[in-house]
């Protein structure tokens, strides 16, 4: 009864948590559709020729970004649903994963000095308004970044003590247990002949 009671909360928990990934791929993609609003007002007023040269990447960037994030969350709830061992554990190399990557990120950015050159050309200027605004509020964005590494490693957490708590069973299946059969029968083959004894 207690086993169950726990799982039922870790369950809620992980499903919280997952929410907040939610919210923060629900921001990105709604700061990728502004920028791709604001970059088709800027397209207006000058020729289409001037930003041929490369495609506007920081708007597909945060609407990836932002896309990954919902995709994972979906991912995220339906491991909490269910919590199966085979899903928790698919779920916790996701993040796993996107954990590595935001590292990778975040020491190329702080060890390399040059790292904007590392990123393409962006024709529409507004990286460099995003660099100016996370500059401007360093404090906030440095409690969004913990934030979120944060809610990554509590959703691991959560995972893998869900995940050890084993698979749901349900009071019902305890009375009535069906008996169980081999995936592959091991009884004997008749032969493919029959003989006889004179």
């Amino acid at each position: 009864m207690a086993t169950s009671i726990a799982k039922s909360c870790l369950q809620s928990f992980l499903k919280i948590v997952n929410s907040t990934l939610g919210l923060v791929g629900i921001a990105m993609i709604l700061y990728g559709l502004w920028l791709i609003r604001v970059w088709e007002r800027d397209m207006k007023d000058s020729p289409f020729h001037d930003f041929t040269s490369s495609p506007p990447w920081l708007m597909y960037a945060f609407l990836g970004a932002g896309a990954a994030l919902c995709v994972i969350m979906c991912v995220g709830h339906l491991a909490a649903s269910v919590a199966n061992g085979c899903c928790l554990s698919f779920y916790m190399m996701i993040i796993f994963l996107l954990l590595l990557l935001e590292t990778g990120i975040a020491a190329d950015i702080l060890l390399n000095r040059d790292w904007e050159e590392d990123l393409p050309y962006d024709p529409t200027g507004r990286f460099n308004h995003f660099k100016d605004f996370v500059k401007s509020n360093l404090e906030t964005f440095k409690w969004i970044g913990f934030l979120i590494i944060l809610t990554q490693g509590l959703s691991i957490l959560a995972a893998m003590v869900l995940r050890s708590l084993g698979p749901n069973k349900d009071d019902s299946d305890d009375e009535y247990s069906q008996a169980r059969l081999p995936l592959i029968k091991n009884g004997v083959q008749p032969p493919p002949y029959v003989g006889t004894n004179k």
